[in-house]
């Protein structure tokens, strides 16, 4: 009942609209008239309270209104209450309700890269009226693209949180499965590019729990092909893929002045931790704090981006030091206080969950 009371006011409080723009150029020289850039925004703004969410590789704003991440964040008393921040959360261009190939364009639709994504973004945060923003949060795809925010208007927010990303080219085993599920998506294989994204965002634990036999796991992984068949247009990901195909900030990371918090999973199969790459990068950022989630029952490996229950302690932390509305209540944040006593008890450092591994870059 609480869970559907939740879901309620989330979908009476989100507000849908959409930006159109006339004329837009891409990167690549293609033109497309017009573009249409579906949105949603919770809350009332103010000059200091707006938030912008980025959603990941196929996603929508859809994917934040849920119980377990707008239910956790949103909520009265969350570190992003909705009656404090002003929240946009946009579908990304050939992403969700905004304009895509799908909808009948196909292969004719320009091929817009992460630079097109990220300035069709912050073209509807102008038509907005906004011109400073408190946060920039994105996950997965949209992580990359806080990344890119922060090197391409470095004065326009006071805060960063990327979340399940890197900075830097997409190579190695990241490139090869995105590679081969492109490949299968030229070749009409829409069903293999699935498994191979699927794949990449998986978590063995909790897996293991949907499939414990044999049998459960053959059920489950026709249940979710059925699902993921019916919900994905071929053109749409393979657009979706190519657009990383020019990703690289890491060139620029010392362009980033706003604090950042980067957050990763050590169980995530798309960044995997053992390459060393944000420990690499990380000294580049001049206020950067990177914090990696130890594999435990409650990581999701990828998916872990929107489960703020594994990362919200590292988040509040983060947004007390950015200052702006207050992201907690008195009583919540003594709540943090006694854990955080408790925790210097067994001798981890105050703030910090027992193995937590955080790398800190802080030149000021």
């Amino acid at each position: 009942m609480h869970r559907f009371v939740l879901l309620l006011l989330l979908a009476t409080s989100a507000r849908a609209d959409e930006l159109v723009i006339r004329n837009f150029r891409f990167r690549s020289g293609e033109s497309m008239d017009p573009v249409r850039i579906h949105y949603v925004t919770v809350g009332t703004p103010r000059k200091d309270n707006v938030v912008l969410i980025l959603h990941g590789t196929g996603g929508s704003s859809k994917q934040f209104l849920n119980d377990h991440f707008a239910g956790v964040l949103f909520r009265a008393g969350g570190l992003l209450d909705s009656s404090k921040y002003f929240i946009v959360i946009p579908d990304g261009i050939g992403h969700g309700e905004s304009s895509k190939p799908s909808d009948g364009w196909g292969k004719k639709f320009p091929h817009y890269d992460y630079g097109d994504m990220i300035e069709l973004q912050h073209r509807l945060i102008e038509s907005l009226g906004i011109d400073h923003l408190f946060l920039v949060m994105g996950t997965s795809m949209g992580g990359m693209h806080t990344w890119m925010w922060g090197e391409r208007w470095p004065d326009m927010m006071d805060a960063l949180v990327p979340l399940a990303s890197a900075p830097t080219q997409i190579a190695g085993r990241n490139r090869v499965w995105r590679k081969m599920a492109i490949d299968d998506l030229n070749r009409g294989d829409l069903a293999g590019a699935i498994q191979l994204l699927m794949m990449a965002t998986s978590s063995p634990l909790q897996w293991q729990k949907s499939g414990p036999t044999r049998d459960d796991a053959d059920h489950w992984l026709a249940d979710q092909m059925k699902t993921r068949l019916a919900s994905t247009k071929r053109d749409d990901l393979l657009y979706a893929l190519e657009a990383s195909r020019n990703y690289d900030p890491s060139p620029d990371l010392a362009k980033i002045k706003a604090p950042l918090l980067a957050i990763n999973s050590a169980d995530d199969f798309v960044n995997p931790p053992e390459l060393g790459i944000m420990e690499k990068l990380m000294p580049r950022v001049a206020h950067g704090r990177y914090v990696l989630i130890p594999t435990s029952d409650q990581t999701r490996g990828h998916g872990t981006h929107t489960w703020p229950e594994v990362w919200g302690s590292e988040l509040e932390k983060f947004l007390r030091n950015a200052g702006g509305p207050p992201a907690v209540p008195p009583a919540a944040r003594r709540q943090a206080s006694l854990r955080d006593e408790r925790r210097r008890a067994g001798g981890a450092p105050a703030g910090e969950a027992a193995g937590v591994t955080v790398h800190t870059a802080d030149r000021r």
